[in-house]
């Protein structure tokens, strides 16, 4: 079916997205003058059925647009250490009830409080004592007044022009959920360490989990010559193992020194053999490195800070392996 469309200037189109905005602004405001006893409450529940010997699970249900807000609520929990998953009301009641257990926490979201499916879950909640917190538009819904305790999220307009499609009443919502996910990661004093446990995949968890023995070169890949070894040799070395540098190590593997590009730079200008100068006369003495169990993290502070592009990892001064700036953003540290 062709849906016919009026005529709209830009400056139209601008000014309905800003009333949209504008609505949906005002409502999620709104939510701060309703936050009180009942809030702390839902906090509580959710600290205490989290924090329990066995802990207990946050379960988020809705239905509809409902439902799709409940997936990003318990998602939020989840990944800020309040273990927690949604539930299909529907499917509810052909068989996934039985993801619901005693010491369990369940979110109802509707924005009627009589949403048929949710009301279906009462009966099996009371029986097994599951405490229940809602997020509803009416707070003298069914849902509402059969919950432990009931938030209101209620709006006095949607966004939509004929006030039906569900935008303002799904903002406040969202917005309810994140707040009670906010105000529980504070309380339990969750750290950005906590986050990145929780998101190993994402640029803050390889910025805060990943360490240097994760990323480093090690054994035949590093770009190790002997003092007494002439600078040819090491530039082949250089160029073999393409780090940028050569580490100077005695028989012990105890880094003397290091030569990098940069050091051949400034050597063009000498008109030196590179036959007949040993590595010994052209290296930088001592030289940066890092451990092994150091951040990656911090390997990138220490190159910015020293203008540098690769580093060896050292333990009690042996050389145990190397890393240059692509290495760090091959690990997507950089």
């Amino acid at each position: 079916m062709t849906v016919a469309h009026t005529a709209r200037t830009d400056d139209e189109l601008v000014a309905s997205a800003r009333r949209a905005l504008a609505i949906e602004a005002r409502a999620v405001d709104a939510l701060r003058e309703r936050l009180g006893e009942p809030f702390t409450r839902a906090c509580r529940l959710i600290l205490d059925c989290a924090g329990r010997a066995s802990p207990g699970r946050t379960i988020v249900t809705g239905i509809g647009k409902s439902g799709h807000v409940g997936r990003k609520i318990a998602a939020t929990f989840a990944s800020t250490g309040t273990p927690a998953f949604f539930l299909h009301p529907a499917e509810a009641s052909h068989g996934d009830l039985g993801m619901i257990t005693r010491g369990d926490l369940v979110v109802a979201l509707s924005n009627s409080g009589e949403t048929p499916e949710l009301l279906f879950l009462l009966p099996h909640l009371k029986r097994l004592g599951v405490p229940l917190i809602t997020l509803t538009g009416r707070p003298d819904s069914t849902l509402a007044t059969n919950a432990t305790v009931s938030l209101d999220v209620s709006v006095p307009e949607e966004a939509c022009p004929l006030n039906l499609a569900p935008t303002a009443s799904t903002t406040a919502t969202l917005a309810m959920g994140d707040a009670l996910a906010v105000t529980v990661l504070e309380a339990r004093g969750f750290t950005a360490d906590d986050f990145a446990r929780s998101h190993p995949g994402g640029a803050l968890g390889r910025r805060l989990l990943l360490t240097v023995e994760d990323i480093m070169r090690r054994g035949a890949d590093l770009p190790r010559v002997a003092p007494d070894a002439p600078l040819a040799a090491g530039l082949l070395e250089m160029s073999r193992k393409g780090l940028g540098m050569a580490v100077v190590v005695d028989g012990d593997d105890r880094v003397l020194g290091l030569f990098t590009d940069g050091d051949l730079r400034r050597l063009l200008d000498r008109n030196i053999d590179v036959r007949a100068t040993s590595m010994h006369d052209v290296m930088t003495p001592g030289g940066r490195t890092i451990g092994p169990t150091e951040l990656a993290a911090e390997g990138v502070l220490l190159m910015e800070r020293h203008s540098i592009t690769a580093l060896p990892v050292t333990v009690a001064g042996r050389l145990v392996g190397a890393f240059n700036v692509h290495d760090l953003l091959r690990a997507g540290v950089m």
